[in-house]
């Protein structure tokens, strides 16, 4: 089969997300269930918006019957942080061709983190292997959404608590990326950046974290690549 090492190496990495967002999308179609919409509108959500925290927003929003206008302005806020990092791979994307269109929306924090944190075998067709594991990554959360959806609509079901899901889903995912950075330093200075906007910010605080994150990391890079550089990255 053509693609085959590329398909392999995508689903076995791709295992933790999977983990992650069937449980989530099963939470997210149990929601839109519970608020009357029908089962297509939540594959539909799935497949052409594939936003977790917006698609979740999104059912307290027809539920508040916001404007057009008023939604805009609130995704973008809550989707804003995939411009900072989504600028990282301007450079990896650029020889994608058609796929591209794709791999831009189907750019969720997970497969980034998987994307950037775990080293493939160069001899992959890394264009390939980012398309079939951001695929696999969008299967789960549309069959486990649409799971959801049919069983809410079936069974009454109290969901208070499944969204606790995705936090686990993002420590995995930070574990595996210092083990593959062996650098504490990163994630120290994202923990501190956390508390500092949560402080100042509240409960707005994601966008504050991500930019004062920047700054910082963006200040110290120089002391951070010349430990690299030298070899001292071990838990550093």
């Amino acid at each position: 089969m053509k693609y085959h090492e590329e398909i392999k190496t995508a689903f076995r990495n791709s295992i933790p997300v999977m983990m992650g967002y069937l449980v989530l999308g099963f939470a997210f179609g149990l929601l839109m269930a519970s608020n009357h919409h029908a089962w297509y509108w939540t594959a539909i959500m799935s497949l052409f918006i594939y936003a977790g925290a917006l698609q979740f927003a999104a059912v307290g929003f027809f539920s508040a019957k916001l404007g057009l206008i008023d939604i805009a302005i609130a995704s973008f806020f809550i989707n804003v942080r995939q411009s900072f990092y989504g600028l990282s791979l301007l450079r990896r994307f650029a020889d994608t061709g058609w796929l591209k269109p794709y791999l831009i929306h189907a750019l969720t924090d997970e497969t980034y983190a998987l994307l950037t944190g775990i080293k493939t075998d160069e001899a992959l067709s890394q264009k390939h292997y980012a398309l079939f594991l951001s695929a696999f990554n969008q299967s789960y959360w549309v069959i486990g959404s649409i799971s959801g959806a049919l069983f809410g609509a079936a069974v009454q079901f109290d969901t208070r608590g499944v969204a606790f899901s995705l936090t686990a889903l993002f420590t995995v995912l930070a574990i595996e990326q210092y083990k593959i950075a062996r650098r504490i330093t990163p994630f120290v200075i994202g923990a501190v950046a956390s508390v500092i906007a949560l402080m100042l910010l509240g409960s707005s605080m994601l966008l504050g974290a991500i930019l004062l994150s920047l700054v910082i990391l963006f200040g110290l890079r120089s002391q951070i690549e010349d430990r690299v550089g030298t070899g001292e990255n071990h838990g550093e």
